[in-house]
């Protein structure tokens, strides 16, 4: 009872010194803005609608429950010229007061909101608490009747315009007996003022449309006009109807210096024509005729639209060449309702080289990494990316037993891609490549690892797609050839195999030749689209599916020549089994967010693989592990499963037999910005990973539909992000709740929690999904 008192009685001073530091910031006669809320009247109206119209706000809490960064900020004495001081202040927030003149300029916008969205009577009132120096602010929001809209006519005196809009009526977002909502009628205008310019109204703006409502006839029901206004460059000119464009020429300016463009500057350029456009360059042309011919979408003798100018500029994004580009229109003098376009190109800085220095621990043994790579982004003139990285490793090993020569691991390897912009495959239309925007790449790699016990040397080749359009990223790989040699294998190490495994263990197969060639297919849909942003404003998922198979091809080519297997258990190919198997992947991942500083994420992902015909048992690299930074985070990465398995001690190779062939994650996790460049996240993790047969090496580890569920692991934790722009560095604690390897009370250790035999520490980059 005496420890429960100081224990309360400390928590209570902490609290009460935090309030005392943050008074002393208070000026005399002013208000600590201590909570702000947003209440209505209906359901309708979400008080998350009006969010974003708050211009003071209280200050930021972590998880959503206590204000640390103001009691950090307050921590500073009043002397801010000390550099403790300065420190506190720069990670912590100030406190928030209050401000009435701010506040009333929140109440009117919240007003006008409500009146756009249909209510045109809504007032809002603000309610205020004072408590001492702190105060609680509360926006009620009073909606009144809603205004519906009655009956919708179009006052448009241009034919032609009116043929268009007419014409694409079902499209249209104005819809009779739905509430006046000035946002939606806001959209309808850009979406007419897309549909004119993507038809050659070159200088149409959504200006040009206003809207007529009027309200006298039925009470909160509006009778609405939409008004096209005639065009007029300058308020003294006649009005006119507006007037549709044709391109009469596409030019390329492969440069970003030039000052205007117009003959007397353009004569300076050397020039070349390819299939009649005129190529402008200084000195020489960085990138092929063909290449800008291919990226742009703007058709000479056609109508305005820019919808081609808009691809044009994604296709022109695509080319690594390019820093960026510009696209401006020009009228010609000689020919009326005419214009040339423009697409002016800069040039990027295409050659990089960059070294890393990297320190390993695997396992307590620790080494080095060090890694050199060249880059090249217009190696052919095409805007085609190549890349070359030579990497080097050494680590000391440590706790071998037998006559081993060396306690030295090195590795070393070389790898390479190239890119190319554009969709590499015969007998496809140039219509077709254009419209799949995809891009294909060239990739090899060679890696060789020595150890004491063993030499072994990977080497790899791929051929693949990647295209993405709007939210959706496709990845295709047509090919991918994956070969495992193994040189060398020490007397000491093969007795230690044979000794420890059957003929048919996977530790036994992990150490053999291994062919793996396969196909495979890769979606990602983000709800926010391709451009992610880390930090988000609203509520966004994402759903990826992987697909792969390999050894199908070689296996009926095999039985179609009449091969026999060999040693009569698998076929071969230049002496070497391939692999055999499919392999499916999904996930799923919900981001909630609260406010700017908090945000909840769901996760769930699974997979499975089988193994079949030419295979008994996956490939090591293809199976599924559980555990690490972004899996079960109160295990260590390999450390969990298959189901019940307990493992073993044989070692430092016990990883090995912590595999499976089906995996289940999921994941619960709150995030919330602390200060300065850190955040915060607590999180729930659950899952495992399965095995389809029984394997005498991994009792208790295959799957069991009702069995299963009893063996999935719980993990709860706490993490710290820190946030540098460019990555984001993540540190991890997870601590086991329910552990699936242990029996009895061992097993729900969330009740007897012990450090040293519960805990993991994680260390990762980015987010764990």
């Amino acid at each position: 009872m005496k420890k429960s008192a100081l224990v309360y009685t400390t928590i209570f001073s902490m609290f009460l010194f935090a309030s005392c530091s943050v008074s002393k910031f208070i000026p005399e006669k002013k208000y600590l803005l201590d909570e702000v809320k947003i209440e209505t009247d209906k359901k309708e109206l979400k008080p998350a609608l009006f969010n974003n119209y708050i211009r003071q706000n209280q200050n930021a809490k972590w998880f959503n429950i206590v204000k640390i960064p103001m009691y950090i900020y307050s921590a500073s004495g009043r002397d801010s010229t000390k550099a403790i001081n300065k420190f506190f202040r720069k990670i912590g927030d100030a406190p928030v007061i209050y401000d009435e003149a701010t506040a009333i300029k929140t109440k009117d916008e919240m007003q006008k909101a409500a009146r756009n969205f249909g209510y045109m009577g809504a007032t809002v009132n603000m309610e205020k608490k004072v408590n001492k120096n702190k105060l609680k602010l509360t926006y009620k929001i009073i909606s009144g009747h809603p205004y519906y809209i009655r009956q919708i006519a179009y006052d448009i005196k241009d034919l032609k315009i009116g043929e268009l809009i007419s014409g694409s009526q079902e499209q249209s977002l104005i819809k009779e007996g739905m509430l006046f909502d000035v946002n939606v009628l806001n959209s309808e205008r850009d979406r007419i003022n897309k549909l004119l310019q993507d038809n050659g109204y070159y200088k149409f703006t959504k200006d040009f449309i206003v809207y007529l409502a009027d309200t006298t006839r039925n009470i909160n029901q509006i009778d609405l006009t939409m008004l096209l206004l005639p065009y007029q460059k300058r308020k003294e000119d006649a009005p006119t109807d507006h007037s549709q464009y044709k391109v009469n020429s596409v030019n390329f300016v492969a440069d970003d210096n030039i000052p205007r463009i117009d003959e007397s500057t353009l004569s300076s350029y050397d020039s070349i024509q390819y299939k009649g456009r005129n190529i402008y360059f200084k000195e020489n042309c960085y990138l092929r005729p063909k290449v800008m011919n291919n990226a742009n979408r703007i058709k000479e003798d056609g109508l305005f639209n820019d919808q081609d100018v808009r691809n044009t500029y994604y296709s022109l994004g695509r080319l690594n060449a390019l820093k960026y580009s510009n696209i401006r229109f020009l009228e010609n003098d000689s020919l009326p309702n005419s214009l040339d376009a423009y697409i002016l190109m800069a040039r990027a800085n295409n050659k990089s080289l960059s070294f890393e220095l990297e320190g390993t621990n695997s396992a307590g043994d620790i080494g080095a990494a060090a890694s050199v790579a060249f880059m090249h982004k217009n190696l052919f003139r095409g805007s085609e990316s190549f890349m070359i990285k030579l990497r080097g490793a050494y680590e000391a090993i440590t706790g071998l037993k037998g006559g081993y020569a060396s306690d030295n691991y090195t590795e070393y390897g070389i790898e390479s891609n190239l890119n190319f912009p554009e969709f590499m495959f015969p007998f496809l239309s140039s219509s077709f490549k254009n419209k799949i925007r995809a891009t294909s790449e060239l990739g090899i790699k060679f890696s060789s690892q020595i150890r004491p016990e063993f030499s072994r040397t990977s080497a790899s080749a791929s051929w693949s797609y990647r295209w993405s359009r709007l939210r959706n990223i496709h990845r295709f790989d047509l090919i991918d050839i994956n070969y495992i040699y193994m040189p060398k294998i020490s007397d000491e190490f093969r007795d230690y195999l044979n000794n420890m495994t059957g003929s048919n263990s996977l530790l036994k197969y992990s150490y053999e030749d291994q062919l793996i060639v396969k196909m495979g297919y890769n979606y990602t849909f983000n709800s926010l689209g391709t451009s992610v942003n880390k930090n988000p404003t609203k509520d966004s998922y994402t759903i990826r599916f992987s697909f792969e198979e390999a050894g199908n091809l070689l296996y009926a080519a095999s039985k179609l020549a009449n091969v026999a297997p060999k040693n009569n258990e698998s076929f071969v190919l230049a002496n070497i089994p391939f692999a055999q198997y499919v392999k499916a992947d999904v996930d799923y991942t919900k981001n909630f967010v609260i406010d700017p500083r908090n945000s909840l994420v769901f996760h769930i992902g699974g997979g499975i693989a089988v193994p079949y015909g030419n295979s008994k048992m996956l490939p090591f690299e293809k199976r599924y592990f559980s555990g690490g930074a972004n899996s079960v985070r109160g295990w260590t990465v390999r450390s969990l499963g298959p189901g019940a398995f307990q493992g073993s001690t044989d070692g430092k190779l016990d990883f090995l037999n912590y595999t499976g062939d089906i995996k289940l994650d999921v994941n619960l996790e709150y995030r919330t910005h602390l200060f300065w460049k850190f955040n915060g996240a607590a999180f729930v993790d659950a899952g495992n990973i399965w095995n389809m047969k029984e394997n005498s090496d991994q009792p208790g580890g295959v799957f069991k539909i009702n069995k299963f569920y009893n063996q999935i692991a719980v993990a709860y934790g706490l993490g710290i992000r820190m946030d540098l722009d460019y990555l984001i560095l993540r540190f991890d604690g997870g601590m086991k709740a329910i552990n699936p390897m242990r029996t009895g009370k061992e097993k729900y250790p969330i009740t007897r929690p012990d450090f040293g035999r519960d805990f993991a520490f994680h260390f990762a980059v980015g987010y764990p999904f």
